[in-house]
């Protein structure tokens, strides 16, 4: 068992798919978070009535900016839309469950770790979950590829609403790329950086503060104390949480929901073999969603 999956079997939940009161009271109208939300992204999202009326159903979404974007528009748009009478459970990195600071958000954003049982537990038990699945690939693209939904051709998505017999949902996130402008997706950075490689991750991303952090480091540390100190603290640097998450630029990020995709959509008569068609429909169907 890889070291994610054993993150992921470890992980301390929350309620699934439920947002915990104190969550809720931040995120929702009124809520200080929710409110600073508004305020930085001027979030909006169409296409609620899209959304099936009872059971479970897999949500589709495009992922940028690292992520936090994303996250903190969704979650607070949902509680404000629903006051936390709706069970949505996101999927999360098994790593943030053992962060000091993200552990408890994510407990009590209901999250359940990115693992296909975790997922498939939640759709069995009738909770609609949220999946990214162009995970880390997507949300490091360079902010020039922002209008472009790249999911890497993961399938593990297909095969968990397949098996739990639920229709996908597709969700549209525009404008989260300039929240946190990434400048370089790099299988080398995570080798050089060396941690990110022991964490599973076999990439990293350069963003604008890790990258305008550096040049500082580089150029006002270097003349004075020496390179060699610099690069050391360049390094430190860019291991720090907020140069990958952050900090936010304020931006519009507008979403979009389309209609269910059911089986019959993905796979036709046929329910084998036909993933790589499945695939490019659902990635196709979010790509096409206007803002």
């Amino acid at each position: 068992m890889g070291l994610l999956n054993r993150l992921a079997e470890r992980a301390s939940l929350g309620e699934t798919g439920r947002f915990a009161p104190w969550v809720q009271r931040t995120l929702g109208r009124g809520g200080l978070l929710g409110g600073a939300f508004r305020l930085m992204f001027r979030p909006r999202l169409a296409g609620w009535e899209n959304l099936p009326p009872s059971g479970a159903y897999l949500i589709v979404v495009n992922h940028s900016g690292g992520g936090g974007a994303d996250v903190a528009v969704l979650a607070s748009l949902w509680a404000e839309r629903f006051s936390g009478e709706h069970r949505l459970a996101a999927m999360a990195h098994p790593l943030a469950f053992h962060c000091p600071g993200f552990a408890g958000l994510v407990r009590g954003l209901g999250a359940v770790p990115s693992s296909y049982d975790h997922a498939l537990r939640a759709l069995q038990g009738g909770t609609p979950v949220l999946v990214f699945p162009g995970g880390d690939h997507e949300a490091w693209r360079p902010f020039w590829q922002a209008e472009r939904v790249d999911f890497n051709g993961r399938q593990g998505f297909l095969r968990l609403a397949r098996e739990a017999g639920v229709p996908i949902v597709p969700l549209r996130l525009h404008g989260a790329s300039f929240t946190n402008p990434i400048l370089w997706r790099s299988k080398l950075l995570a080798w050089v950086l060396v941690a990110p490689r022991l964490l599973g991750l076999k990439r990293f991303p350069l963003t604008l503060s890790g990258a305008l952090g550096v040049g500082l480091l580089l150029g006002l540390v270097g003349p004075r104390w020496g390179f060699g100190p610099a690069s050391a603290l360049s390094w430190l640097w860019l291991h720090f949480p907020l140069t990958v998450l952050g900090p936010w630029i304020p931006w519009t990020v507008t979403a979009r929901i389309g209609a269910p995709l059911l089986s019959a959509d993905l796979y036709g008569a046929s329910s084998e073999g036909t993933l790589e068609a499945a695939h490019e429909v659902v990635r196709a169907a979010v790509q096409d969603l206007a803002p």
